[in-house]
């Protein structure tokens, strides 16, 4: 199995896709790094800052709409949704553009002196409120989550098969990566031994927050952007940005802030391994099949260390 390639477009196509779907007034037209799945680009259109992202996959954006109306309407930075479509085999999704950039894009230093502020930010999302929505897992379009229970999500995200989505054939993955078996196999069973802890628990979570996904201007935080949302156990998104930001004390500022601010975390040793093995399992055919065999290594070292 190759490395996944987000889809290319040259500068003249998106144009005319624009100039197609809003007007001659789209200007300065920019493609902007990061990514790993879509192709984005920033735009101007009648002086408003956009960004517009395209993607190849089966179901692509499906959910942006009401994840983006759910969250900016409580206050969450998060980019509005402005327009989707589709143009030939690609999905496209017409967003507002933010200010900032990745924090990602700032020293080690920056991003720490960050990280309180980030913290608040975090419980914020993972506290909205939900409404009328039922289930767990990945967030339908209507906005229910598709399994009835968060078990049922796990077995589902590392079922073989995956027919029509991004991991389509992943098991191949054993045969052509770095990707091991028995490893693999290992985690899995220590995911479902904890899984019963993080099983109660039904919250937004972001599902890819770290620093390519937020925004700064130097600062102070700006904005949430993407996401890989679900309903489940908010020590989810903890897990990602922990790992993300190694060495940052990330876990002792969430746990101070809690306690200031009275919300109770019960079993959150437990349910923080759970969220690692999830996460982290993820993480390790996410690296195998992008060829990132440095952070497939890391991830695996980690997680055999969990609780032993």
């Amino acid at each position: 199995m190759t490395a996944y390639e987000k889809p290319t477009l040259d500068i003249s196509k998106v144009e005319r896709i624009l100039k197609t779907q809003l007007g001659s007034n789209v200007a300065e037209i920019t493609p902007l790094s990061g990514g790993n799945l879509s192709s984005v680009f920033s735009f101007n259109n009648e002086g408003k800052g956009y960004v517009i992202k395209f993607s190849d996959m089966e179901g692509a954006y499906q959910t942006e709409r009401y994840i983006s109306n759910m969250l900016s309407s409580q206050g969450i930075p998060f980019p509005r949704c402005m327009e989707q479509g589709k143009v030939e085999h690609l999905a496209y999704s017409i967003m507002e553009r933010m200010d900032g950039r990745n924090l990602a894009d700032f020293s080690a230093e920056e991003q720490a002196r960050q990280v309180p502020e980030l913290i608040k930010l975090l419980t914020r999302l993972n506290h909205v409120d939900l409404g009328p929505t039922s289930g767990y897992g990945w967030i339908g379009p209507q906005g229910d989550g598709q399994f009835q229970t968060w078990k049922d999500y796990l077995v589902a995200s590392f079922a073989e098969d995956q027919t029509g989505s991004f991991w389509d054939n992943w098991y191949e993955l054993f045969q052509s990566t770095c990707l091991e078996k028995d490893v693999f196999d290992e985690c899995y069973s220590r995911l479902m031994a904890f899984s019963p802890y993080n099983e109660p628990h039904r919250y937004f979570i972001h599902g890819d927050f770290h620093q390519w996904n937020i925004l700064s201007d130097g600062t102070r935080i700006t904005g949430i952007i993407d996401g890989n949302c679900a309903y489940g156990d908010f020590l989810v998104d903890l897990a990602i940005l922990d790992r993300h930001m190694e060495g940052r004390e990330v876990i002792r500022a969430y746990q101070d802030y809690q306690e200031k601010a009275g919300i109770m975390i019960p079993n959150f040793e437990e349910r923080l391994i759970g969220a690692y093995y999830f996460k982290g399992m993820d993480g390790l055919r996410f690296y195998a099949k992008m060829g990132w065999e440095d952070a497939y290594y890391s991830t695996r070292n980690f997680l055999l260390q969990l609780n032993t």
